[in-house]
């Protein structure tokens, strides 16, 4: 009864219509966002699902990510915060997961990754942990403000006081906009940016498509801080952010967060996700916190399909390496970026 079966999203013209009605869901389980990871990195999607009539029973995606220098493995899913495992029970998650082990199996997986699925993997030790943190919109607006602390609404009025103006677009020229912006971010960071082809393909598979959008704050005609949010059902996703260090004492990144959520409760979604945050970022903690979020942690899990057993991760980047990208040109650094990532998933 309910059987997963193998199946590609990406041949499913009514794959977001089921999962829509699907508890559980997330803009992540969406045949987008697989065709933005299967177009931008040549992943290919092995995809589990049983259905029911207009719904799924149960769901796990996964992506195989086949790497000559990281090895080969499955992820559910690559370059994603959080993609729980949907299913309505235990059995219906082990039918997901006894079914995964077999293709890893025939595909010669080193591993089987999870990002999510605490409700069934409790017992496990997972392989990494994270923060997430959730926004509850259904208060409006004003009682979101006065849930702010304190020192985010005097960020935010302070921004408002510089003459920044912002705009919320789905133009290819605020995510080219935004590219320019995470170069140098993520330089600062000591790490390579991901491909532009990437965004191309965000672009044109999820914000040209009404299911994201940017929001740009810029002085002087200047682009100076920049987010990327995704939206699918009742919940918008922050995913990326980018600023101009040289402007941060502005504020403007808390004026953009802020009309992001403006924004969002005009349009009546639910909630806005602020991703996953690493437990020792403590700067980006005490940020999402001054939002008035809902905190919770996020675990990953790691099936190593050799020894079938769940493993720790240690694959952390050496700190010599961020310390060495902090310092190559962005030219150099966009084009590590683009031999790199696929390998990264």
């Amino acid at each position: 009864m309910h059987e997963p079966a193998l199946i590609n999203p990406l041949e499913q013209e009514n794959w977001n219509n089921l999962l829509i009605s699907t508890p559980g869901y997330s803009f992540f389980h969406t045949s987008n966002w697989a065709d933005v990871l299967s177009k931008s990195y040549n992943y290919k999607p092995f995809y589990l699902c049983a259905r029911e009539e207009n719904t799924f029973i149960s769901l796990l995606p996964m992506m195989e990510v086949d790497s000559a220098f990281t090895g080969r493995r499955g992820v559910c899913l690559p370059f994603t915060d959080m993609c729980e495992p949907i299913a309505e029970n235990a059995q219906q998650f082990q039918k997901l997961f006894d079914q995964a082990v077999v293709i890893g199996r025939k595909r010669k997986w080193k591993y089987l990754e999870f990002r999510g699925g605490e409700k069934y993997l409790s017992a496990e030790k997972p392989s990494q942990s994270f923060f997430g943190h959730t926004l509850d919109l259904s208060c409006g607006q004003q009682q979101l403000f006065s849930n702010l602390r304190d020192s985010t609404r005097r960020n935010i009025k302070k921004a408002q006081n510089e003459n920044i103006n912002v705009t919320i677009s789905t133009s290819l020229q605020s995510m080219k906009d935004f590219y320019r912006l995470n170069t140098m971010t993520r330089r600062e960071h000591g790490l390579p940016p991901q491909p532009y082809k990437f965004f191309q393909n965000l672009y044109d598979q999820v914000i040209a498509r009404n299911m994201g959008f940017v929001v740009i704050a810029s002085l002087r005609g200047r682009a100076i801080v920049a987010n990327v949010y995704l939206n699918f059902g009742k919940e918008v996703i922050y995913k990326y952010g980018a600023s101009d260090k040289a402007f941060q004492h502005l504020r403007a990144n808390n004026l953009v967060m802020w009309e992001a959520i403006k924004w969002s409760c005009e349009r009546r979604f639910q909630s806005l996700s602020f991703g996953r945050t690493e437990p020792e970022n403590e700067g980006l903690m005490q940020f999402k916190a001054g939002w008035g979020v809902k905190p919770y942690q996020i675990y990953y899990y790691r099936y190593d399909l050799q020894k079938n057993v769940f493993t720790l991760n240690s694959s952390n980047i050496n700190p010599l390496f961020n310390k060495i990208f902090s310092k190559l040109p962005r030219p150099v650094l966009e084009m590590l970026g683009r031999i790199l990532y696929r390998h990264m998933g």
